[in-house]
């Protein structure tokens, strides 16, 4: 297959598993299992750094992967969504894998899939892309493997993978129709990805999710290293042009600028960090120094990114309350004459609590769908935006492109647009926004 006919064969698997009658709408292991069987097994020549969370975990991975790059370690990232590209899911040293790269495994994969899908536990879009990453990744000869859980983890198919640590980033009630309806269950399903000997590092949890992770730790005797007791961070400077946070694990400590903005990711940067000096590959004074060059300089497209700053020109992929009001915070700390922002929300999401957070800082808003049937209407963005923020300006525009290009062109040299509300929106807005 070429590139394209791919990604059309990966979104049609998307589009089967969309209808309502279709038996696919379960979480389990049983189908990566069967499909990475009939292709190797490729998971089992990897160590895998398994990262799982509510929010963050994208990050922490891309964080560790820029931290294990400066110590010279070859690195392969497997994260989703993606933004623009599929390729973007696919990292290795660093890099985006090669269309033809892509192309070619999901074609030794399709046969597989399509033979499994007629029998009683078909593969889903997510175990065929997941399968896909482990091909790469084993293929490349990497040294590490970074996997992003995509939902819960327990039962997620990364959770297919035989991992040399993993970390649990945050937990909030998301996805409660499949993960349950408690932090505690939530948790639950987080701690799933947890295994025997394998040190599992967690973020600032709530007691109440907490008291699961250490319950799940104790049980299959993974070694739990925690936030607040076995490492703190201290953020010491938070503005527009990043952050400056304090890092402290055991015996080791350090001051660190961080490029990324917003203070939740310094906690990423953080637990990326304790868990890579828990794999034991360098010395706290080369890992301290790896680190220094990392955060200066690393990029992560989508969380909080700054494409232009005459006028500012931000993208978010925020669409959890929690998300949304710390890029409120962000948007908060810059100078600007006017605030403009585009504001499209996927359905099932806490629309009045993103609207809360984020509407009241804007002049203008520019109501629209990124995607045409999984999106908010715009009547119900309207309202919940005038019941947050009742002077400002607000505007309907369904086409994402036209909305973000109208609400760019409208700007002076001082004004701040903000594209966010769902990852998707974020994505057309990198298209549309980012420098030729």
């Amino acid at each position: 297959m070429e590139l394209q006919e791919a990604e059309d064969w990966l979104e049609g698997l998307i589009n089967v598993e969309r209808l309502p009658d279709f038996g696919q709408a379960r979480l389990g292991l049983d189908a990566i299992r069967v499909l990475l069987a009939r292709v190797g097994d490729p998971q089992s020549e990897l160590r895998v750094f398994h990262v799982a969370g509510s929010k963050g975990k994208g990050s922490t991975a891309l964080l560790a992967e820029c931290v294990l790059g400066e110590l010279g370690v070859r690195t392969a990232t497997f994260t989703s969504p993606h933004l623009m590209r599929w390729t973007e899911r696919f990292r290795i040293d660093g890099v985006e894998v090669a269309d033809v790269a892509l192309a070619a495994v999901l074609t030794r994969l399709r046969p597989h899939v399509d033979v499994l899908r007629d029998g009683p536990d078909p593969p889903s879009f997510f175990d065929a892309t997941t399968a896909a990453a482990f091909l790469l990744f084993a293929e490349a000869g990497v040294d590490f493997a970074i996997f992003e859980v995509g939902l819960g983890g327990r039962l997620d198919s990364t959770n297919a993978c035989e991992p040399a640590l993993t970390a649990i980033t945050s937990i909030e009630l998301e996805h409660t129709e499949k993960l349950g309806a408690t932090h505690a269950a939530i948790a639950a399903e987080k701690a799933g990805i947890a295994k025997a000997g394998v040190p599992l590092v967690v973020a600032n949890l709530s007691r109440e999710a907490l008291d699961v992770v250490e319950a799940r730790a104790g049980e299959v005797a993974a070694p739990l290293v925690r936030f607040g007791r076995d490492y703190t961070v201290e953020c010491l400077k938070a503005d527009s042009d990043g952050s400056r946070f304090l890092w402290r694990d055991g015996e080791a400590s350090a001051e660190f600028r961080l490029a990324a903005l917003g203070e939740h990711q310094v906690e990423n940067a953080a637990l990326a960090l304790s868990g890579i000096r828990r794999l034991g590959i360098a010395d706290d004074a080369n890992l301290i120094e790896a680190a220094e060059r990392a955060f200066a300089r690393v990029r992560l497209p989508g969380r909080i990114e700054v494409l232009g700053r005459e006028p500012w020109l931000v993208v978010d992929g925020a669409h959890t309350a929690a998300s949304a009001r710390a890029l409120a915070t962000v948007l908060a700390g810059i100078e600007r004459e006017r605030a403009h922002l585009v504001l499209s929300v996927s359905l099932g999401k806490d629309l009045a609590a993103i609207c809360e957070a984020l509407a009241p800082f804007a002049d203008d808003v520019t109501v629209t769908r990124a995607e045409p049937v999984r999106s908010h209407a715009p009547d119900e963005m309207v309202a919940a935006i005038r019941s947050a923020a009742p002077a400002a300006s607000i505007r309907v525009e369904p086409d994402p492109r036209l909305a973000i290009e109208q609400a760019a062109a409208a700007l002076g040299p001082r004004d701040l647009l903000c594209a966010t509300g769902s990852i998707y929106l974020a994505g057309i807005a990198c298209q549309v926004l980012s420098p030729a």
